[in-house]
């Protein structure tokens, strides 16, 4: 997300269908992995530490997996992620933050980052003017000078995420788009762009608005936010966003071409996507849209993880609904976290294996604390979103500082039962981003 009104102040003083009714038997006989282990990626000063991680395991060689962080970082391991090395990204570009991983069937990375093409951040006109998209061919050792969408200087550009096709490798790009970002002028509008690539990335389609209501600049509930897109097994294009307390949904059965006249409606998002925990500088709920590729009971089904403050501002909840038509309709709202406390679960992040048809959803969690002190869960539902079990998967509680950002999001990646998630944590005043090793059944070893 935008930066200007944390990171850059920081940089410039110190730095479903209805609920399923019936009942169906679950993916496979799972139960918890054997054991789950934590593994610190990287660390750094909590005034310009990494956070907002992003993580991506390469489909034709599961022990190389490649992240990054705020602002310009890239970790990578080449043995399923015990250890790390990393190296900072540069690109003529500019790289500004809001990092997005993600792999295609050729095990090729693409990295999409926000842009500071004159090095000048907010002190220049061309900042944030394009959304840039680096690619590494060798697993994550080097990386292109980046492509990227059409320039237009007099808007920013924020908050993008990437999709790519299993099949014949189309990438899939949505964003917000701010006519002046921070504006209270009600001339001044936000609104979610499209954008697709073809030839591996070399070149991207022009920028194309596909949301029908258009909200403010302001970065908040107003504003429409958490543009994210996903694949289905046709081809299909779904993308979820934020606005107005609410969550609507799109869609292209033409591989962008044309999309909804009118946007649908999920759910409602009591208290908005912006919302307040203590002990974090900032926290939202936006969604992330997952399709389930898998040859499973339930392939094709479409999922929105979120969370919000329905049931009070002292109990944040992490949400999925899902849709087995198309998203035409929804479910109601399912509970992710399991516990039975008053107490705040926040920064999900899901996906759904193509391989199993298992949807893992990480978060972090104080259910066990009267405090801030904080913990990170897993939760993974084998029966299409019906059930969640939660595991606790960092080594150590820790306690952040409401002066210490943490980036907007974390992420997670899972592929064929090989499980990474990656969250930031803080310990005094080190900012660090880690992974838990996870396992849940067959690997090809590949």
């Amino acid at each position: 997300m935008m930066l200007k009104n944390i990171l850059g102040l920081s940089i410039i003083s110190s730095y479903i269908l209805m609920s399923c009714n019936r009942s169906v038997a679950p993916l496979t006989q799972m139960t918890r992995p054997d054991s789950v282990r934590a593994v610190m990626i990287a660390s750094g000063s909590s005034a310009l530490g990494p956070s907002e991680p992003t993580i991506c395991i390469n489909p034709t060689n599961h022990k190389n997996i490649v992240a990054g962080a705020i602002l310009d970082n890239v970790y990578v391991s080449n043995d399923g992620g015990e250890t790390w090395y990393g190296q900072q990204l540069m690109s003529s570009s500019g790289v500004y933050g809001d990092p997005v991983i993600r792999a295609d069937k050729n095990g090729h990375f693409y990295y999409s980052h926000l842009s500071n093409p004159s090095d000048r951040a907010w002190r220049s006109q061309d900042f944030l003017d394009r959304i840039v998209i680096q690619k590494s061919k060798d697993g994550g050792k080097t990386w292109t000078d980046g492509s990227y969408t059409t320039p237009n200087p007099s808007k920013d550009q924020d908050k993008q995420w990437l999709a790519i096709h299993p099949d014949n490798g189309q990438i899939y790009m949505t964003w917000t788009e701010f006519d002046k970002y921070g504006s209270r002028e009600s001339s001044d509008k936000s609104r979610i762009l499209f954008s697709s690539s073809n030839d591996g990335g070399i070149s991207w389609t022009a920028p194309r608005a596909i949301n029908a209501l258009e909200g403010d600049c302001l970065d908040d509930d107003q504003t429409t936010e958490g543009a994210v897109p996903a694949v289905g097994p046709k081809g299909e294009i779904y993308v979820s966003w934020s606005y107005d307390e609410k969550i609507y949904f799109d869609k292209s059965l033409d591989n962008g071409k044309t999309w909804l006249k009118n946007d649908l409606l999920v759910t409602d998002q009591p208290g908005g996507w912006a919302y307040d925990v203590p002990g974090i500088m900032r926290c939202n709920g936006l969604p992330f849209t997952e399709v389930d590729l898998s040859e499973g009971p339930y392939k094709g089904t479409i999922y929105i993880n979120w969370t919000d403050q329905r049931n009070g501002i002292d109990d944040t909840d992490v949400w999925i609904c899902r849709s087995r038509d198309g998203g035409e309709t929804w479910s109601k709202p399912i509970r992710v976290n399991n516990d039975t406390t008053v107490s705040h679960q926040f920064f999900t992040a899901f996906d759904v294996d193509p391989e199993t048809g298992i949807v893992y959803v990480v978060f972090h969690d104080r259910r066990f604390h009267q405090d801030t002190t904080t913990d990170v869960f897993l939760a993974y539902s084998t029966d299409g979103g019906n059930n969640f079990e939660n595991i606790r998967i960092n080594s150590e509680s820790f306690v952040p500082s409401p002066f210490v950002f943490f980036g907007d999001y974390n992420d997670i990646c899972a592929l064929n039962g090989i499980v990474r998630p990656i969250w930031t944590q803080l310990s005094g005043r080190e900012l660090s981003i880690w992974t838990a090793l996870l396992e849940f059944g067959k690997d090809s070893n590949r």
